[in-house]
């Protein structure tokens, strides 16, 4: 198969820096950015940029990438350029010394470009879901107000802004504060349902605004 042979939906740059170029490593490239296209089908463009870093600055890969796919509203980057310290520590400098003896540059470029790719196939994925609005937000819990508490007996109700009367028992109550409940205090709260009703899981007391929040007092 050759480069011409694939073709993508959207344009396609490659360039080659501080090297020749290379027939098979503009294939690779091109076959792994069509596949990009399944993740993410609204694809405006794809730069693709190859460097070989000089010899003085080869600590790591002979081979860095950098990705620039144009999508609406934006615009996502891709640099790939490992480095081989941390592999270093796992595996002794011996053994990484043996596999960068036994492996050829030409299969390392290879799996560069495979391994930038996956990771331009993660960021249009999250992309893809953004715009679709998948990703939710975590909501606030709701407020309510005590409205009856019982001390002696160890529950009370809550008042909820909608009208409703919600159960809540002291051992549902946070950071052991069912003793500075009153009418009216202001709570957060889950709710879930009881054998008799709705019921609050979780009660925790809002600070007020302005109000100063504890401090511990360091003990020499």
């Amino acid at each position: 198969m050759k480069a011409s042979d694939v073709m993508t939906n959207f344009p396609l740059q490659i360039t080659f820096r501080n090297m020749e170029p290379l027939p098979a490593a503009e294939l690779w490239i091109r076959v792994e950015a069509a596949k990009l296209e399944t993740f993410y089908n609204r694809i405006m463009g794809c730069r693709v940029a190859v460097a070989s870093p000089h010899r003085h600055h080869r600590e790591g890969s002979p081979y860095h990438l950098r990705i620039d796919l144009t999508v609406p509203g934006g615009e996502l980057v891709i640099k790939h350029e490992p480095s081989l310290r941390t592999r270093a520590r796992q595996l002794g400098e011996t053994e990484i010394k043996k596999q960068l003896e036994a492996r050829t540059r030409h299969k390392r470029l290879h799996q560069a470009i495979h391994d930038a790719f996956k990771t331009a196939g993660r960021l249009l994925q999250d992309y893809a879901r953004r715009q679709r609005g998948d990703v939710k937000y975590r909501e606030a819990p709701p407020v309510a107000r005590v409205g009856q508490v019982f001390q002696d007996k160890g529950y009370g109700f809550l008042a909820t802004p909608d009208g409703r009367e919600i159960y809540f028992h002291k051992d549902s109550v946070l950071n052991n504060a069912f003793d500075r409940l009153k009418a009216g205090t202001v709570v957060s709260f889950a709710e879930e349902q009881g054998e008799k009703g709705p019921q609050a899981s979780t009660v925790r007391i809002v600070p007020k605004q302005g109000a100063r929040q504890p401090t511990r007092r360091r003990v020499a």
